[in-house]
């Protein structure tokens, strides 16, 4: 996901994309551990994906502290 894709979110539908990708990754991780995940790099990017979502949350709560 690009960060202006997430930018277009709105915070609602921000927290449930993390929640999604957070069960996501899970799902991936649970794949390693069993041997059976063919693309490693797919943990990276959503590890990456959530970091970039928590980012925009945080800049935006920062945005209303500051007004």
């Amino acid at each position: 996901m690009d960060i202006k894709e997430i930018r277009k979110l709105s915070d609602a539908d921000l927290k449930k994309k993390i929640r999604e990708t957070k069960d996501e990754l899970f799902t991936k991780r649970m794949q390693q551990a069993n041997g059976t995940l063919e693309k490693p790099k797919e943990l990276y990017n959503l590890r990456k994906n959530v970091a970039r979502m928590k980012t925009v949350l945080r800049e935006r709560e920062l945005e209303e502290e500051s007004k």
